[in-house]
C-alpha cells in the first residue's frame, strides 16, 4: 500500500518522536564520547536527559518532512523498475536534505546542551538556544549543516535501499504482498545497524563541528578534510569511531522502532 501525503506526515512525525525520546540517553552518551573535551568533562553519565527539549520540538516535524518527501519522490521519480535502489537512494537523500532544514538547529542546541558547552549555568535547551543566537546569530543554528548532510546522505543511501531490499526479499520468502509492521521493523533494524557503523566517522565530524565555538567571521575554521586529518593524527583511528557501539545499537534498535512505528501507523490510519 502506498501511503498518502497525510499518512506519511502523521506516521513520520509519530515515528521520529517515539524513537528520539526513547533512545535519547544513548544519544547523549554517544555525543559525549565524541566530544573533543572528553566523556567525563562533557558530563559522563549524569544528566543524560539534558537537551531533550529540543528533541521534543524538532523530532516530529523533521521526521514528517523526511517521509513526506521520501514517499512522494519514491512514487514520482522517473526511474525504471530495475533501478529501484537508485530511486530509493535519491528519494531518501533528498528527503534528508529537506529534513535537515528542521533537524540541524535542534541538533546544534541538543549537542551543546548535552555536553554543557556553555558551562554549568546553561542547562536547558531554551537557554542554549538563546546562547547560540547571542554568540553566533541565526547562522549559528545551522553550524554543521553541510557536515550533517554529508553524514546523512551516505547513511540514508545505505539504509533505505537496504531496507527496501530486505523487505522485498522477506516478503518473497514469506509469500506475502505486505509485511507486518514487526517484520518491517526487523528489516529496519538490520539496515540501520549496517548504515550506522559504516558512517560513524562522519558522525564524529558532525559532532565536532557543532561543538566548535570559534567564530568563523573572526578566524578561519578548518575544512572537514583538515578536521578529519587532525583527529586521525592527534587522536588516532579509534577517535574516528568514537561512540560506534552506542550509535550502532541505538540506530539498530531505533531503526526497528522508527520504521516499525511508521509502517504500523500507516496501516492503521485511514487513507486521507
Amino acid at each position: 500500500m502506498t501511503p498518502t501525503f497525510l499518512q506519511s506526515m502523521v506516521a513520520g512525525g509519530l515515528a521520529g518522536t517515539s524513537v528520539d525520546l526513547l533512545f535519547f540517553p544513548i544519544d547523549t552518551v554517544k555525543t559525549r564520547l565524541q566530544s573533543a573535551q572528553g566523556f567525563a568533562k562533557a558530563g559522563g553519565f549524569s544528566g543524560i536527559y539534558k537537551g531533550v527539549g529540543s528533541v521534543i520540538v524538532g523530532s516530529a516535524p523533521g521526521a514528517a518532512m523526511f517521509f513526506v518527501t521520501y514517499d512522494t519522490l519514491k512514487q514520482t521519480l522517473p526511474t525504471p523498475p530495475h533501478l529501484a535502489p537508485v530511486n530509493h537512494m535519491l528519494s531518501a537523500s533528498i528527503g534528508e536534505v529537506a529534513a535537515c532544514l528542521i533537524r540541524v538547529p535542534t541538533e546544534v542546541i541538543k549537542t551543546r546542551t548535552q555536553t554543557s558547552t556553555y558551562g554549568p549555568s546553561v542547562t536547558s535547551s531554551w537557554a542554549s538556544a538563546k546562547q547560540v543566537l547571542k554568540t553566533d546569530g541565526f547562522a549559528g543554528f545551522y553550524r554543521g549543516f553541510f557536515t550533517t548532510i554529508m553524514r546523512e546522505i551516505p547513511f540514508t543511501s545505505i539504509q533505505f535501499p537496504l531496507y527496501e531490499f530486505l523487505k522485498h526479499r522477506l516478503a518473497r520468502v514469506l509469500h506475502k504482498e505486505q509485511l507486518h509492521s514487526y517484520e518491517a521493523a526487523a528489516c529496519g533494524s538490520a539496515a540501520g545497524a549496517v548504515a550506522a557503523s559504516l558512517t560513524t566517522p562522519l558522525d564524529v565530524l558532525k559532532t565536532r563541528v557543532m561543538l566548535d565555538l570559534r567564530n568563523p567571521s573572526i578566524e578561519k575554521l578548518p575544512s572537514l578534510l583538515t578536521r578529519f586529518k587532525q583527529i586521525h593524527a592527534n587522536e588516532g583511528v579509534k577517535a574516528l569511531f568514537a561512540g560506534v557501539v552506542p550509535r550502532t545499537l541505538w540506530i539498530s534498535a531505533g531503526g526497528a522502532i522508527f520504521l516499525g512505528v511508521y509502517e504500523q501507523t500507516v496501516q492503521m490510519l485511514p487513507r486521507m
